[in-house]
């Protein structure tokens, strides 16, 4: 059993567990990475990699648990959990602060998060088991699995006083590939003052606007996921949450990963805080206890640490995992490559300061890939390596995949808005001590 503890750490190397426990000195202890990972229908594994798994300094456990516990002191978040994998299992897990400040609840590793937009390289997944499948192909047209995508108009020109938009007929044929890459011309109300002017006193999705360039055009981070849910559901005739939980879920191990959170889990929510000035204001948050539709491939789900490491893990392993093949090596490689050309990311204005800051770190130099973004070679800010592949959820949650050093880590928080200078300030120290005790495979 995890006791609830201010600071929780245990390293492992090579996912047993070899290190120690801080806070109040308890033994830690934790369900092996590869447990629930035996399906009878598992699909064959090939192409293990056989060079030594990058590993961390025996030292590194206390750098880590520093990291997480000076963001708590600093203020920078009330509460928060860390974790670091490599492709053989998970290397440290932590967690300080308060799951609950009001109530005195010490964050436990475990806890249950909504991930929001780190849903989307879930569901980019999904829509590449398809691909694999043969139901479609990068570059169909959007429109050959979805009504209303086949006469799209793109803007000419805005007057932000009325809300007026000029459009005229999209000469681009938008595609999935389009989508995966957030290339479509769709943008986010939160994130493009446009995007939001244009909603305003109608009931249309994003997606349902007018496209603010033409596709491939340029990157804007979008609505674009959300589509591609749709057209899984559409191909599958089941729902999101059913495809990817038969898909992914189920076979990676990734228990508490889901569209809801069983009102017998829910104490394992971290409440919700706002910056307000120079105070955190705590919300309490809410999930739903069964998972109803619309499953939205762009955000919505909810996971820990542990479980979004079988993700990443996945894709430090080439597409598989302790004996599953969920994707093919080649179609891991095309999701880690620029899909973008000579665009790159662009930076998003904050629309909605209520929710987020300007974002991401790496504009101007990092590329996209299909669901990831993809450091540059002076991109992201950090220390990673370039070719790794990120991104982040709403609520300040953030994870990387480093297949160059081997590694790959997420920081869990629950605070707005997004790109929070003090979240921002968390995530730089918890990378800097990530690779501050990294061995690498050689």
């Amino acid at each position: 059993m995890q006791r609830r503890t201010a600071v929780w750490v245990a390293i492992y190397t090579l996912g047993v567990a070899s290190g120690m426990g801080c806070g109040d000195g308890s033994e830690a202890t934790a369900r092996s990475a590869n447990a629930a990972l035996t399906p009878e229908s598992a699909r064959s594994v090939s192409g293990a990699a056989t060079d030594p798994p990058a590993s961390l300094e025996p030292e590194t456990a206390a750098s880590l648990a520093g990291a997480l516990a000076g963001a708590v002191e600093r203020g920078d978040t009330p509460g928060v959990v860390g974790l670091v994998v490599n492709r053989d299992g998970v290397l440290f897990e932590g967690a300080a602060g308060q799951l609950d400040v009001a109530n005195g609840v010490a964050m436990p590793v475990d806890a249950i998060f909504n991930i929001a937009s780190m849903t989307k390289p879930v569901t980019s997944a999904a829509v590449m088991i398809l691909f694999e499948r043969g139901s479609l192909d990068l570059d169909d047209p959007v429109s050959a699995f979805l009504p209303g995508f086949d006469a799209l108009e793109v803007i000419s020109s805005f007057d932000p006083q009325s809300g007026v938009a000029t459009t005229v007929p999209a000469t681009t044929v938008m595609t999935v590939r389009h989508l995966l890459s957030h290339t479509s011309g769709i943008g986010y109300a939160f994130a493009n003052s446009t995007v939001a002017r244009l909603q305003q006193g109608t009931a249309a999705a994003e997606w349902e606007l007018p496209l603010l360039n033409e596709p491939g055009a340029r990157w804007n981070y979008s609505a674009s996921t959300r589509v591609l849910g749709r057209i899984v559901e559409e191909l599958t005739s089941e729902s999101l949450a059913d495809f990817l939980e038969a898909e992914i879920f189920e076979p990676l191990g990734m228990v508490d990963t889901s569209y809801a959170v069983p009102a017998d889990q829910q104490a394992r929510l971290p409440t919700l805080h706002v910056r307000a000035g120079a105070t955190l204001q705590e919300v309490p948050q809410g999930a739903p206890a069964v998972p109803a539709p619309p499953f939205n491939g762009d955000g919505g789900l909810y996971s820990t640490a542990r479980d979004y490491g079988q993700f990443m893990r996945l894709f430090l392993n080439g597409g598989a995992l302790g004996g599953v093949r969920i994707l093919s090596e080649s179609s891991v490689q095309l999701m880690g490559e620029n899909q973008i050309g000579a665009l790159f990311v662009e930076q998003q204005e904050a629309a909605n300061p209520a929710l987020t800051r300007p974002f991401p770190l790496g504009a101007g130099v990092d590329k996209f890939g299909l669901g990831f973004q993809i450091t540059g070679a002076e991109g992201s800010g950090g220390a990673r390596s370039p070719g790794s592949l990120a991104w982040a959820g709403l609520f300040n949650t953030e994870f990387w995949i480093d297949p160059q050093s081997g590694v790959a880590a997420t920081l869990l928080m629950q605070v707005l808005p997004f790109y929070d200078e003090g979240a921002l300030g968390a995530l730089r120290q918890f990378e800097l001590a990530v690779y501050g005790g990294l061995i690498r495979s050689e």
